[in-house]
This record gives structure tokens, sequence and C-alpha cells, in this order.
């Protein structure tokens, strides 16, 4: 007698592998779909940085210059406006050679950087911003501040 073996999967073991990946799958897709989130933070976290950057190297130059009466410094041909050695509100966007998605607002003590959603025009996302507070008094630093708890 010849038997005839045939190759393949039983109907059962196709529907546990369905299942298998299906339960897979729901596990996988959220922590996915939560990179969004994390790429706002992350963008957000960098922007506090470049903030931070941009007002130590405009200290940094206003100190080599050895005048303190100075109220400006050039970086890269710009001049920055300074208030007790650090960038004003006005005057800190300069330093930051990058902002694209992120929306700037000033009011008379900070300048806020909120990050912007993906359309167009972009719409701040709220709870998920940097703001930066110029010193009020010299030897004082800059209060930059982080606030992620909506990216």
């Amino acid at each position: 007698m010849n038997r005839r073996i045939e190759g393949g999967f039983t109907l059962i073991e196709l529907v546990v592998v369905i299942t298998i990946l299906g339960i897979l799958a729901a596990f996988a897709v959220p922590r996915f779909a939560s990179l969004e989130g994390q790429a706002r933070l992350a963008a957000t976290e960098a922007m506090a940085g470049s903030i931070r950057s941009g007002a130590s190297l405009a200290h940094a130059l206003w100190l080599a210059e050895g005048n303190p009466g100075s109220n400006s410094v050039d970086m890269e041909g710009q001049p920055i406006a300074l208030a007790f050695g650090y960038p004003t509100i006005a005057s800190i966007d300069d330093t930051i050679v990058d902002t694209t998605g992120f929306i700037l607002t000033t009011t008379a003590t900070s300048a806020v950087f909120t990050k912007g959603s993906a359309q167009n025009p972009p719409q701040p996302i709220s709870n998920c911003f940097v703001t930066y507070t110029p010193p009020a008094a010299l030897n004082q630093a800059p209060a930059i501040a982080s606030t992620t708890s909506g990216c």
C-alpha cells in the first residue's frame, strides 16, 4: 500500500496561529501608537536643551567681552539683546538655530515655545512647552522649564 502524506496546516493549526498573532498584535499596537507622544516629548526636551545652550553661549560671549555694561552681543553676525548678561525674552529665539515645530509666544515675563501639531498651520499642543524666563538681577541664571504632561 502506498500512503500519501500531505503537507501543510490543518484548520485547527491555522486558527491557533491566527489567534496567537492577534494577541501579539493587541499588545504591540499600543506600544507603537505611543511613539508619536514620545517623539513630541523628545522634541520638547531637545528645545529646552537648545534654549539652555543658546542662553549659555550668549552669556559666555558677554563675559568674554569683559564689559558688564554691555546690553548686547553678536552671535554669528546677529545682535542679541541682553538683560543681566542673558538673552532677553525678545531675543532668545535668535540664539536657537532651528525652532521648527514650535510656536513662540511671549508675555511680559517669559517666552514660551509650545510644540505644534503636524497640521498646517500647526496648532499648539497643550501642556507640551518650554518656558524661558530671563534673570531678574545680575548673577542670576535664567529659568528654563519644560512642561511635558500633554506631550
